[in-house]
């Protein structure tokens, strides 16, 4: 967590206050979630982070799965025509996750990864990328929390 030891443990009494837990039966994970802490309980993980930190890590977390976007999504986003929609497919489908680096550029010359970003959160909420376990995003003072398994 980017944030100093004070705003540290506010975060984990949110989280076990969300939780419905005690502090003591969390254990920190030594990986982080694109920059948000992790957390489990038992063999439920868990991260978190302010809106801020959400923000950055929702912004990688696009950036790192472009590749796999709704092909019309990222076509309307560049403003191109959907007469594209096809080709933009079949791309996907050929490279997968190769292609995250070519749509990535396209997005970039077309609009801004911020804006891209900006648009697939407002369709879809921060949760839904940032939550592989249920898309949610809870919120406990500050902190926005996700459920990653």
């Amino acid at each position: 967590m980017k944030t100093d030891t004070t705003t540290e443990l506010e975060a984990i009494e949110a989280l076990a206050h969300h939780l419905e837990c005690e502090v003591d039966d969390l254990s920190e994970e030594s990986y982080d979630h694109y920059a948000l802490t992790r957390f489990s309980l038992g063999n439920k993980e868990y991260a978190i982070g302010t809106d801020a930190e959400a923000d950055e890590a929702v912004q990688q977390a696009v950036k790192d799965s472009l590749w796999a976007f709704n092909a019309s999504f990222i076509l309307s986003e560049c403003d191109l025509p959907s007469e594209l929609e096809d080709a933009i497919k079949a791309f996907q489908g050929d490279k997968c996750e190769s292609a995250n680096d070519a749509i990535l550029a396209l997005v970039e010359k077309c609009s801004s990864l911020e804006d891209f970003t900006q648009s697939a959160v407002s369709a879809d909420g921060r949760g839904h990328f940032l939550s592989p376990y249920d898309g949610n995003e809870n919120k406990e003072g500050d902190f926005f929390i996700y459920r990653l398994n």
